[in-house]
């Protein structure tokens, strides 16, 4: 069955509502208030044995770090700018050597887009646990970073 022009606008158009409700949703009313894209990136340093790009969670005593966490993005006032649910984690290699086998020590990376009003800082609260500083980080696009231990 072929799709008419409008039909595939329409599909693609609802796909991509959907894909935005996945990733978290505006925590208040921001009016008007410009917010720019960002990601939000932590890194959990569990220092696990896994093969580097696999899907993960923090283990030990960061298993609250998972697939489906809920997660609140604050500002310095501990307003809720964003709420949501963590995607799943990133295995990635926590040396830069390359140790020639498949399996490594990793940490836990969770990666999540979101769209941010501008702040004097930012917190990240995973789970009810104590909120997270946040740094902002340009290196590979724009981002707020956490590592987990700090």
């Amino acid at each position: 069955m072929r799709l008419s022009t409008g039909t595939r606008r329409g599909t693609g158009a609802l796909l991509t509502l959907l894909l935005a409700g996945a990733t978290g949703c505006a925590g208040t009313d921001a009016g008007s208030e410009a917010v720019t894209p960002t990601t939000v990136r932590v890194l959990v340093r569990d220092i696990n044995i896994r093969a580097e790009g696999v899907d993960c969670a923090g283990t030990g005593p960061y298993l609250y770090f998972h697939h489906s966490a809920p997660f609140r993005l604050l500002d310095p006032a501990g307003v809720a700018l964003v709420t949501g649910k963590l995607p799943a984690g990133t295995a990635v290699a926590a040396f830069a050597e390359d140790l020639a086998v498949e399996r490594v020590p990793t940490y836990c990376e969770f990666a999540v887009p979101v769209q941010v009003p501008q702040r004097a800082g930012y917190r990240l609260e995973v789970a009810g646990r104590p909120a997270l500083d946040l740094t902002p980080d340009s290196s590979e696009g724009p981002a707020l970073v956490a590592v987990v231990p700090a």
